[in-house]
């Protein structure tokens, strides 16, 4: 099986599109997201997931996308898989929780990047195993259903810990951070500018996106601003002048090989 890398391109911005929306479908691409989701899971009825499927074949059209397909070891998911495996960038496997939902989704998708959502508590409990696995491209977090399943209010502070397993699951399995879950207030853009923020800071990278309006908020948020990058190249000047030793800046910071290393990744994330 091929080795996920952890290298692979993290979007800032992941725009979901219902799978049996013709006209959202035709519109996401141009959204301005650095990543489309055409759903099959959540946003289509049961009736209409055939339709759905028809519907996003047309769509990708050759355009690099992810699915979101439905929930692992289930019939509706594997002809998902059979309908649109070859056609994406990606799947996006919901409700992912254990190693076994993610080879059996792997076994059915060979060679397919595979996007991990943990959004119950047997996924976050699992969360270590799931991201350590080869098939196991990325993680992403699904509040909402989290909220949900534990009967908590899908807040920063109510979901910290799940937030935090999958920052820690990623980082120790060498994969890319995870991407944060959507926020659901339309019109509430200090609301989705401080969520996405605090999932910045907590150490994830990216946030999904259920309308095109969320997008330039997100895509600022975690976009690296100028004076970051600035301080970044100044620490790593003053490191590499003083040989590697312990050093300061000229305003007084303190520079050592750890804040050099934070230094280098700010960079490689700007890039």
């Amino acid at each position: 099986m091929t080795s996920r890398r952890a290298d692979v391109e993290s979007p800032r911005s992941w725009l979901f599109a219902p799978g049996h929306n013709e006209r959202l479908l035709d519109k996401v691409f141009d959204a301005g997201a650095d990543a489309a989701i055409l759903d099959l899971e959540d946003s289509v009825p049961d009736s209409l997931k055939d339709a759905a499927r028809r519907l996003v074949t047309e769509a990708i059209n050759g355009r690099p996308c992810w699915v979101r397909v439905n929930r692992p070891r289930t019939d509706t998911c594997e002809h998902d898989i059979e309908a649109l495996g070859g056609l994406v960038s990606g799947l996006r496997v919901p409700k992912v929780e254990s190693v076994d939902d993610v080879a059996w989704v792997a076994a059915r998708a060979p060679g397919i990047l595979l996007d991990c959502t943990i959004e119950s508590a047997r996924g976050v409990m699992a969360v270590n195993e799931i991201a350590a696995s080869d098939a196991c491209t990325r993680l992403s977090f699904g509040n909402l259903d989290l909220a949900t399943d534990l009967g908590a209010e899908a807040g920063d502070l109510e979901l910290l810990y799940a937030r935090s397993a999958l920052v820690i699951a990623s980082r120790a399995a060498a994969k890319p951070p995870p991407s944060d879950g959507v926020f659901t207030d339309l019109v509430d853009d200090g609301g989705l500018r401080h969520q996405a923020e605090a999932a910045r800071r907590l150490g994830f990278f990216g946030k999904s996106a259920l309308h095109p309006r969320q997008v330039p908020i997100i895509n600022e948020v975690f976009t690296t601003p100028p004076e970051r990058i600035d301080w970044a190249m100044r620490v790593l000047q003053a490191f590499e002048a003083s040989g590697g030793a312990a050093t300061r800046l000229p305003n007084g910071e303190f520079v050592d090989l750890p804040v050099a290393e934070q230094a280098r990744k700010i960079l490689r994330t700007a890039r």
